[in-house]
């Protein structure tokens, strides 16, 4: 699990490509320093794990089906990424609960400045936008955010300085791609709303008039 909070920005060392997966090579200096064969790493908000490592590198391998649900694929040599080690116990819970899991990929289809602020405009697809609230979490390219706006197929998003100028999200130009993960609680909510599988004797399914009946809604 990570929290969306990125340690640092690493750059892309080497690319190997067969004909579905990529093994990833990225130099990086904080990630590395305590790091084992095994551990995962957040690679753009995309967990990998770890399978070689040097005193400013480590290799991961990109699986078939992380190639075709994010945008790991289309990264060059020199290219910068976010990096973020897993959560341990006992650390700082900064940011919101982030699996690792790449729900679809957006678009940067707008930016710009609000005095010190940066506004980000991602437009993003069904699967996606179906979890999105106003001030709710985004985890973009694994950057733990919070939502402005939205509307059917688009939200945005505000950085600050510091944000801004130590992620990919505040150094990609508008028309470059980022992955998305939408809320893992938003997706736990849907799942027991939809569930209408057999309950114990004197349970209630949750749905929305149960959520009414007892005064959430």
């Amino acid at each position: 699990m990570f929290t969306g909070l990125v340690e640092e920005l690493g750059k892309v060392k080497n690319m190997v490509r067969t004909s579905r997966s990529v093994r990833l090579t990225i130099n990086a200096s904080k990630v590395v320093s305590d790091v084992k064969i095994g551990d995962s790493i957040a690679v753009n908000g995309t967990c990998l794990t770890v399978v070689a490592h040097g005193d400013d590198w480590f290799t991961a391998d990109v699986m078939p089906e992380t190639v075709d649900r994010t945008v790991l694929s289309r990264l060059k040599t020199g290219d910068k990424v976010n990096l973020e080690r897993t959560l341990r116990v006992g650390d700082r819970f900064g940011g919101h609960i982030v699996s690792g899991h790449i729900d679809g990929v957006g678009t940067i289809s707008g930016k710009n400045t609000n005095d010190i602020a940066v506004i980000v405009r991602i437009t993003a697809e069904p699967q996606v936008m179906r979890y999105i609230v106003e001030k709710g979490s985004i985890a973009i390219d694994g950057t733990s955010l919070t939502v402005v706006e939205f509307g059917n197929d688009w939200f945005t998003v505000s950085l600050i300085p510091h944000t801004a100028g130590l992620t990919t999200v505040g150094l990609k130009s508008v028309g470059e791609v980022v992955n998305l993960e939408a809320d893992v609680i938003g997706k736990y909510v849907e799942r027991l709303m939809g569930f209408s599988g057999k309950q114990p004797e004197g349970k209630e399914n949750m749905n929305a008039e149960f959520l009414r009946s007892h005064g959430f809604m």
